[in-house]
């Protein structure tokens, strides 16, 4: 892969399978690229396309004007940091702004917004909401937070990430919010998937029977969920034209029933009726499930 010297260099440190993705990303787009890991071996396919290796985070950061980082999570940021100041053996790091591709909590992405400050670095963080493999492509979806004079800065080096970027706002924890809210939408939707075919297989029904029917109920949910939004925003609760608390309530506890019947645990929808149970019981029986999201905001 040629580099193209007229392009920015950008620095990718944390070589998972996210962090090769990123760095042949910015390979391939033209970008003179530096890597670094803690361990050396993961950057060999990388360094044989082109990649320059370092041997510390330190230098890693001096490389380029952009530095993506993606690791485990805050607490191995945190360490690449200490690495790299006690390299240094000063209290400030290299002129870079590091752009957090790391997921973690808005609270502790914050504090990482503010160390970077603190030692002279400038701060983006983003959340990648596409796998590994879609990186450089259209598939890809970026969510990015902080100052939006650094994000439009850096811009087109991140473009070389493929698909679409988003800047959601100045507060370094925003995109952090969205990643956990989504991700939680995500898993919890796969959960509950996973219960509806174990439930339809206790009664010799095959997934693939399910699915086209379950494609359609998802399908309901998207066509809903802008309303659905909106009435949340609004303070709109009232259930007098959808289905009440009292009789979702009543629903759940056939659900729960018909998993026991077929010998299927009931986890997940046992612990959407024990919320939906608690909101009833506050006295939202005869409103939408809308209530659920600020009855959930303010039992917090």
């Amino acid at each position: 892969m040629s580099q193209n010297m007229s392009l920015p260099p950008v620095t990718v440190i944390g070589l998972g399978p996210m962090g090769r993705a990123m760095a042949a990303a910015f390979l391939a787009a033209g970008h003179p690229t530096t890597v670094w890991n803690r361990s050396a071996g993961k950057a060999g396919e990388l360094v044989a396309s082109g990649a320059a290796w370092v041997d510390g985070p330190l230098a890693a950061l001096a490389a380029s004007e952009v530095s993506v980082i993606c690791v485990i999570d805050a607490n191995a940021v945190d360490a690449v940091l200490d690495r790299a100041l006690a390299e240094s053996g000063e209290g400030a790091l290299p002129a870079t702004t590091l752009v957090n591709l790391t997921s973690e909590g808005a609270g502790r992405t914050r504090e990482l917004a503010a160390r970077a400050a603190g030692l002279g670095l400038a701060y983006l963080d983003g959340s990648i909401m596409t796998p590994a493999a879609a990186i450089g492509t259209e598939a890809t979806r970026v969510l990015y937070s902080g100052p939006a004079s650094l994000f439009e800065r850096h811009r087109a080096t991140l473009s070389a990430l493929g698909g679409t970027a988003a800047h959601l706002g100045s507060d370094p924890g925003r995109a952090a919010t969205f990643d956990v809210a989504l991700i939680n939408l995500f898993w919890t939707s796969i959960a509950g998937l996973m219960h509806s075919f174990a439930l339809a297989a206790r009664q010799q029904v095959p997934a693939t029977a399910l699915a086209p029917h379950a494609q359609q109920m998802a399908q309901l949910l998207a066509d809903l969920l802008p309303g659905l939004a909106a009435d949340i925003d609004a303070g709109r609760f009232s259930g007098a034209s959808s289905a009440s608390m009292t009789s979702i309530a009543a629903s759940l506890d056939h659900i729960v029933h018909a998993h026991e019947e077929a010998q299927v645990p009931a986890t997940v929808v046992a612990a959407v009726k024990d919320v939906v149970d608690a909101a009833v019981a506050a006295g939202h029986g005869g409103d939408a499930p809308v209530r659920l999201a600020d009855f959930l905001t303010r039992s917090g």
